[in-house]
């Protein structure tokens, strides 16, 4: 419960910099080994532990020399117990690392599975496994072994402890201050002493293991979290849709800043295109206005309102997105559609699939709108799952819209059906598009040219192509590659 809070109050940055499959293992692997030993573990230890404590009470009503002499063993014990913990449990903490590495490997493989064989990475993705096997092996099995020899050696301390006990026994019973009858009594009392003490060794290789994967979902708990939510925050219940950047600065890390000092003012019903290459950081700008990541300096304001004095839940509110990499989860069309607006009726889903297209292919499917999407989206095209992702976005019917290409997995013919219901979705709503091609954001009322994280140029296309720089550069080649064509 608390991990699955905690996952929620994360920042964007600890998922782009930690595997799916790393998280995975600390939510799965360690909390069920965690479990394990609370349900299993612990009581033999409470049992072990009253043992102990009831026989120590009878050891003393027979002989308290006797009993002195058999606690000798203890120390011992403890000795060694303490010397192989603490060589072991670095081995422990290993192990649950590396089991966190070959989730993730074999979690991004399966999650690749059809551009792994695609590109014939099946050789190259086994021994990738082997390797970083072979590391959890290694860990796994000198934890293993330290842990093992941990009975042997405290059954023969507790062999040493009846010597001790029979010689003390034997003297003591020829001064006639003891009984033979009660010395027997005295050696099974100390086997009942000692083989608790023993069982609680025995199960150290899995309280070391449940200490390692307490240690991991500690420090997962222990992440910094995103930047406290505001006390007072703002309550707006519509906004018109005017997005001021003021002396904007941004890195993802402090000591090297990719967005410096960027200002703009884009009125509310605008369409303002972000472009440049690969890797200019078109979508770091989205992730700044979402406040999936928080400026270094500067502010970004939404109606004059600092973005900051909203909660996350009611900014995030206000923004449809479409993103070129589809996002559908397990569960029927129509869900999948209505997670743009919970509360939303089936005619309401329905009329947003209609402004989508969706409507014209959905009927062709098994079950239509009730058909279940497999875990991939595997049943439906990459241009259905788009129109999917549309429909979700207009039937949220945002005030600011992000459009990162959004009709970039759709053919031509339903590329211009999908302009079409973009166009009058943008219709008196402020649009943020990312374009990688310039042919589509020729009406854009505002073109941000970004290139290294910085915008290096804006206005509207005919100012740009009138500078004859950089944007007039990537717009003329990009021309003459689709002539080309």
């Amino acid at each position: 419960k608390d991990i699955s809070e905690k996952i929620n109050l994360l920042p964007l940055k600890y998922f782009d910099t930690t595997s799916k499959g790393e998280v995975l293992s600390r939510v799965t692997n360690d909390v069920d080994t965690l479990s394990q030993t609370l349900n299993q573990s612990l009581t033999q230890i409470i049992t072990s532990v009253t043992t102990i404590i009831g026989v120590l009470i009878m050891m003393l009503t027979i002989s308290w020399r006797m009993t002195l002499a058999s606690l000798i063993t203890i120390p011992i014990s403890l000795i060694l117990i303490i010397s192989i913990v603490k060589r072991s449990q670095r081995f422990f903490k290993e192990q649950q690392d590396y089991l966190g590495n070959v989730n993730g490997h074999v979690e991004e493989m399966y999650g690749g599975h059809l551009v792994m064989k695609a590109f014939n990475g099946e050789s190259k993705s086994i021994d990738e496994f082997n390797k970083r096997n072979n590391k959890l092996y290694g860990a796994a099995w000198k934890s293993q072994f330290l842990t093992s020899i941990m009975m042997p050696l405290m059954n023969f301390v507790g062999n040493i402890g009846y010597v001790v006990v029979s010689i003390l026994g034997g003297y003591l019973a020829a001064k006639r201050t003891i009984e033979v009858g009660d010395i027997q009594a005295f050696i099974q009392y100390v086997r009942q002493f000692t083989q608790p003490i023993s069982q609680v060794a025995n199960i150290s290789n899995i309280l070391q293991q449940t200490a390692a994967s307490a240690e991991r979902v500690f420090e997962f708990l222990e992440e910094d979290e995103e930047i406290k939510e505001t006390s007072n925050p703002v309550k707006v219940k519509e906004i018109k849709g005017r997005v001021t950047f003021d002396h904007v600065n941004f890195g993802y890390n402090e000591d090297e800043t990719i967005i410096n000092d960027f200002s703009a003012d884009i009125k509310a019903g605008q369409k303002v295109a972000l472009v440049g290459p690969t890797g200019a950081g078109k979508t770091t700008m989205v992730k700044l206005l979402m406040r999936f990541y928080d400026i270094n300096d500067g502010e970004i304001l939404i109606d004059g309102y600092d973005i900051k004095d909203f909660t996350r839940s009611d900014l995030r509110r206000k923004f449809g997105m479409v993103l070129q990499d589809t996002w559908l989860y397990n569960g029927s069309i129509m869900e999948n559609i209505r997670y743009g607006r919970l509360s939303a009726t089936d005619e309401e889903v329905i009329a947003a699939a209609k402004a989508a297209h969706v409507d014209s292919f959905v009927h062709h499917l098994p079950n239509g709108y009730d058909m279940i999407l497999n875990e991939e989206a595997s049943n439906v095209s990459s241009g259905q799952k788009q129109l999917i992702t549309i429909a979700r976005a207009i039937l949220k019917d945002p005030r600011i819209l992000i459009l990162d290409e959004a009709t970039s997995s759709v053919d031509t013919r339903t590329e211009i059906q999908i302009q079409r219901a973009m166009d009058n979705l943008m219709k008196n709503r402020t649009s943020f598009i990312i374009a990688h091609r310039l042919s589509t954001i020729r009406d854009a009322d505002l073109i941000l040219v970004m290139n290294h994280g910085d915008i290096v140029e804006q206005g509207s296309h005919d100012e740009l192509l009138e500078k004859e720089g950089f944007y007039a550069e990537l717009y003329n080649s990009q021309f003459k590659k689709d002539q080309a064509s």
